[in-house]
């Protein structure tokens, strides 16, 4: 149905998705799992067409969504992490608007359908702005469904929704594999295995792990056991490291108490080495318990193995100087006005140095022959009377005793001046 291949974003120096690769197929809920900033908004925006990615392809029923856009993206339907909703439009509206927009030839059955389908009938003629974000929601998923798409895509569906909401979401998506292709993103695990059939675990831009559940919790059929002590945090995981069977190991400290969680390998009992440990380094056990491992265990150990090579490499880009993609590492005392600014300064500061500064005390100061000194003015007071004032232009003086005398010729005022 859907297959993505090598697919790579980057953003200049930083690598968003780093060559992922799986296939999404009619008849299963696909969940990508990861925490935020894992690149699931980045992968899904791509496969429907939104963003254009650095490297790699991605084709839905064999039509690639670049060189075949029209035809490829007629058969997903997509619900981005932000609902495109118009708020000044009902929900009849809106939805109407996307099947028209779709080219759906019965626009009115088919809004019909996916109201039904989606709950949202009820409110199908209130404003989009005054509906809960849960109802938002849903009136997003029904414009996914819109058309009867083969793959659809959903971006963080049950965001907001109360748990009758969120059931009732759910069933809905458990219901559409049976004729669509179905893949999901989330970051909450609960989410994820209550739905979905097989998942995609991305961490950092890159896949850690794909699998069906029950190949993942079969992949780490070991025990999680976790201790907690007195003693140096250090110094203990680096003891129960060195225990034949143990995978993992975890250590925090909390105040005075250590917590270890140590994750073993299949087919081994390793409590009593690990408690044998414990005694060799003359710490206090004050409490054991163990458990199988979780998938919830797998997903934190994955996305934590992940960050931590990506702080590596970091770290050597930092090394090597391409921290900021451009090659060059700042020197000790950075100037913002760049390097070429940090060459000057330091060109003057070897051209004066070793030059003695000229001494100055005890020679006479050099006079001047011959040019007389200006004589110094006496400073003038400022006078603040009234005849010191300047004086505005003058007017002239309007006449008091004016005797109007109103006619044919104009307004006599007197003195033989006529206006």
């Amino acid at each position: 149905m859907i297959e993505v291949k090598n697919l790579t974003k980057k953003y200049g120096s930083f690598t968003a998705v780093k060559d992922v690769s799986f296939e999404i197929e009619k008849g299963h809920v696909y969940g990508l799992l990861g925490p935020n900033g894992a690149g699931k908004s980045t992968t899904m925006n791509i496969m429907t067409g939104c963003l254009a990615a650095t490297e790699g392809t991605v084709t839905v029923n064999g039509y690639d969504i670049y060189e075949n856009a029209a035809k490829a993206k007629s058969l997903i339907g997509y619900l981005p992490e932000m609902p495109p909703l118009y708020p000044d439009m009902t929900p009849y509206e809106y939805l109407t608007f996307v099947a028209r927009a779709k080219k759906v030839k019965d626009a009115y059955g088919e809004v019909k359908r996916v109201c039904e389908l989606c709950g949202i009938t009820e409110v199908a003629g209130r404003l989009i702005k005054n509906l809960s974000k849960g109802y938002r929601q849903r009136v997003g998923v029904a414009q996914a469904l819109v058309g009867d798409p083969e793959c659809i895509i959903l971006d963080e569906p049950t965001v907001g929704l109360d748990p009758a909401q969120l059931i009732g979401v759910r069933s809905l998506i458990s219901s559409l594999k049976e004729d669509h292709a179905v893949i999901l993103s989330s970051h909450i695990m609960g989410e994820v295995t209550a739905v979905c059939d097989y998942v995609i675990i991305m961490a950092c831009g890159e896949i850690v792990a794909k699998g069906s559940l029950e190949e993942l919790e079969g992949s780490r059929a070991g025990q999680t056991i976790t201790v907690i002590s007195r003693g140096d945090a250090e110094a203990l995981a680096d003891a129960l490291r060195k225990i034949e069977g143990v995978e993992h190991v975890a250590s925090y400290a909390r105040g005075e108490d250590v917590k270890c969680v140590i994750e073993t390998a299949e087919g081994y009992d390793l409590r009593e080495d690990i408690f044998n440990a414990y005694v060799s380094l003359g710490c206090a056990v004050l409490e054991m318990t163990s458990s199988s491992v979780s998938l919830e265990d797998l997903f934190i150990r994955l996305t934590e193995e992940a960050a931590s090579r990506r702080a590596e490499e970091e770290a050597e880009k930092e090394a090597a100087g391409r921290s900021d993609g451009t090659g060059y590492k700042a020197p000790d005392g950075y100037s913002p006005l760049g390097p070429a600014y940090l060459e000057d300064e330091e060109e003057d500061e070897e051209e004066t140095a070793g030059e003695p500064e000229p001494e100055t005390a005890g020679e006479p100061e050099p006079e001047t022959v011959g040019e007389p000194e200006p004589e110094e003015k006496p400073e003038e007071s400022a006078d603040l009377s009234p005849e010191a004032k300047p004086k505005a232009a003058e007017m002239p003086e309007i006449p008091t005793d004016v005797e109007l005398d109103i006619g044919t010729g104009g307004i006599d005022i007197g003195g033989g001046d006529e206006i």
